[in-house]
């Protein structure tokens, strides 16, 4: 499109809307993959299946924002909870329209509860968006949410909640809406016409009109509160904080508010927004869970179990939690990462599409096709398997296509059965390890997960002193962790971990019947040793004490008791050698395993350095243009401007002459061109070439490698990487 204008303007163009967008079906870009095209379709669908049910798991469906805002309400269900139930008791004067003094200056304040929500802050618009979905459907249909940047002031404040306040409103008689839009149509906002319009829609409508969901309190079913929701106080104005307050607290006698605070750094932030000067409100903490603990159940729920087959190997979990835990404390991010891993494998991996169900998996075996078959045998772990075997064997493996899919299926129904005694194995053994002092293998699951994805766990260097621990236990911690061991192992479908339980509930009974005796010595015995030890002074005490040392170190009998804790620790250990060896060792496991952690690293561990010096030093690596690749080095004339004003500048030193350097711009952009430097043309030329490196100069400056500088006027200053 162009115009036939002389003059200088500003034209707009409209878009065609009527030109239908091109576009390709999702499944069409698995076929682009290192995988066959012929099970891209079905690996595609598997992929969808498999997410589809790690998003039920948390009791969704349809999109990632849902699964996400579900599994925060689950969460944070006990702080739902407790802030509902701060609702429930907060204005019981407003109904009860008390006329005692006590109970009027009581109500003059106004009902507050700090959520401290933590530095997750990605995290918060989820947390929020499920909290005021919970508190419409529970307790009021009046819920208004507030962000810092539209409030700088009380009338923007005012106005905002004006308008969510009135929008909220449900089942409003077509009188009512009028008198809304003609009142929104004057602007005249203030806590004045906010009270009347609330006394008016609530008399007007009923309760049956307004409050049809709400389940919790029959007493707020006349007059609901009107819940404010602050998100992030610490950004808030303090004066606009503090004379919103004091504003809605000459109000509260005629409408009921209730202000929830966001927290993201600490309580004390409400202390020094708000002076002693603004002290109408009744401050009630409410504390959510800790990001690590979210991490824990996401992991519980999603990876520590064999309801999903896909898994992630020890790196690419590490880099998922490493993000997490040194960069966002995002669960919201996590699950996005972790989306991407299974998209991932899915896309790169051919033989994903046996990362399915069991059943499905050995429908899907007996269809395999040649192509698929020769993959199986090319994959590690199978080829491992394979110079294992006898000749005979060797050559029916890769050879006979139907012996092929057998021990494939006979290999997935092992991993399977691996996989079931992994988790129950590790969080027996997480019982034991998480209650040691220092925890020499991780406090958290996640923490011996990995421990155990990348190496035997008994060939570190830790697992001599947890079992020298473990052997130091004492009677009652040790009934604790026993009994945790069998709740955890009762559910096992196998019988040799059934059996186990069998074991430990047997130990659990030992234990319980020593106490009982020892109670009973002591009792037969503690009046004469309470006499013995009244006598005795300082001096024996020491004496006796040194003694009673010296026995335990030399080689006296074990106790009953030592017999059988020693008895329950070489269990332990016995059940860590046989079932808690790395996954790497099955076959096939690259199956249901993803190891591209690099991948994940380069997706979402922004290296923006690496980045930009790719792209301005090798721009071939991005443009994919055959033009651009250059060798030794050298500079291709056809590059981009600041490409080529970047290489040149790391030739320079810390102080760089914009002369030279222009000149030498100059020679790589004309070194392929023949123009004779006495015509005028050439002079145009010139200019061109020089606005080109202006401009370029001008681009490595917005992007900070250099600076202008006073020491010299002609010379701008190198800022970044190898400067000397």
């Amino acid at each position: 499109m162009a115009t036939s204008s002389v003059s200088k303007g500003c034209f707009v163009f409209k878009p065609d809307f009527k030109r239908k967008k091109v576009s390709f079906p999702i499944a069409d870009y698995f076929s682009e993959g290192e995988g066959l095209s012929e099970d891209s379709k079905l690996r595609f669908d598997t992929c969808q299946l498999l997410w589809q049910q790690m998003k039920s798991e948390a009791e969704i469906m349809h999109s990632t924002n849902l699964l996400l805002l579900e599994l925060q309400k689950e969460l944070n269900k006990n702080l739902f909870d407790n802030l509902i139930e701060f609702l429930g008791k907060s204005h019981l004067k407003f109904q009860k329209k008390s006329t005692d003094w006590s109970c009027q200056i009581k109500s003059r304040e106004i009902p507050a509860a700090a959520l401290v929500l933590g530095v997750n802050v990605t995290d918060h618009d989820l947390t929020f968006k499920g909290l005021t979905e919970m508190l419409k459907d529970t307790v009021t249909p009046y819920v208004v949410s507030l962000q810092a940047k539209e409030c700088p002031d009380v009338k923007h404040l005012l106005q905002k909640l004006a308008s969510q306040l009135m929008g909220s409103c449900i089942d409003i008689e077509s009188t009512e809406e009028e008198y809304v839009q003609s009142s929104q149509r004057k602007m005249h906002y203030s806590m004045a016409f906010l009270s009347t319009w609330y006394r008016s829609v609530t008399q007007k409508t009923g309760a049956e009109s307004v409050n049809k969901k709400m389940t919790y309190f029959s007493h707020w079913k006349q007059s609901p509160p009107v819940v404010i929701i602050l998100k992030d106080i610490e950004s808030f104005s303090t004066k606009v904080l503090q004379d919103f307050i004091i504003i809605s607290s000459q109000y509260l006698h005629e409408l009921p508010i209730v202000l929830v605070f966001g927290i993201a750094t600490s309580p004390i932030i409400i202390h020094r927004l708000l002076p002693q000067a603004v002290s109408s409100l009744c401050i009630e903490l409410l504390q959510s869970l800790s990001c690590k603990e979210h991490l824990a159940k996401l992991l519980d729920k999603l990876l520590l179990t064999t309801r999903f087959p896909f898994k992630l190997n020890e790196k690419a979990l590490q880099v998922l939690t490493n993000i997490f835990l040194y960069h966002d404390f995002s669960v919201q991010n996590f699950i996005k990462g972790l989306q991407l891993a299974v998209l991932e494998h899915f896309y790169s991996q051919p033989l994903s599409i046996l990362c399915c169900d069991l059943p499905e998996a050995k429908r899907r075996i007996h269809s395999l096709s040649e192509d698929q078959c020769e993959s199986i045998r090319r994959l590690p772990s199978f080829m491992r398997y394979v110079e294992e075997q006898t000749p005979e064997k060797q050559v029916a493996s890769l050879t006979d296509e139907r012996f092929l899919k057998e021990e494939t299926l006979r290999f997935l129904e092992e991993l399977h059965i691996y996989h079931e005694n992994f988790f129950l194995v590790l969080r027996c053994f997480h019982a034991f390890t998480s209650s040691l002092p220092k925890y020499p293998l991780g406090r958290q699951i996640r923490e011996l997960y990995c421990a155990c994805l990348e190496k035997n766990i008994w060939e570190s260097q830790e697992y001599e002193p947890v079992l020298q621990l473990l052997r130091m236990l004492a009677k009652d911690e040790l009934m604790a962790i026993l009994q945790k061991c069998v709740e955890v192992f009762k559910p096992s479908p196998g019988k040799q971990l059934r059996s186990i339980a069998g074991k430990l509930q047997e130990f659990l009974a030992q234990f319980q019947s020593l106490e009982e005796t020892e109670y009973k010595e002591e009792e037969n015995g503690s009046g004469s040793q309470q006499k013995g030890l009244q006598k005795t002074d300082l001096y024996h005490l020491q004496k006796s004490l040194l003694e009673m040392k010296e026995l335990r170190s030399s080689n006296k009998k074990q106790t009953k008791f030592e017999v059988q804790r020693d008895r329950v620790v070489d269990l332990i250990d016995s059940l860590v050698r046989k079932y808690l060896f790395p996954p790497d060792t099955q076959t096939l496991y690259e199956v249901v395993y993803f190891t591209g952690a690099h991948v994940l690293r380069e997706h979402l561990n922004a290296a923006p350095r690496i980045a930009l010096h790719t792209a301005l030093n090798n721009p071939y690596h991005y443009l994919k243009n055959q033009a651009l690749k250059s060798e030794d080095d050298s500079i291709p004339n056809v590059a981009p401007d600041i490409c080529i004003a970047y290489k040149l500048h790391l030739e320079c030193s810390r102080l760089i002459n914009l002369v030279d350097w222009s000149e030498a711009f100059a020679t790589v952009v004309t070194a392929a061109e023949e123009t004779d430097p006495n015509s005028t043309a050439s002079e145009e030329i010139k200019e061109i070439i020089h606005a080109r490196f202006i401009r370029a100069v001008s681009e490595l400056e917005l992007l900070g490698f250099i600076k202008p500088t006073k020491q010299k006027t002609d010379h701008v200053a190198r800022l970044t990487w190898g400067g000397c």
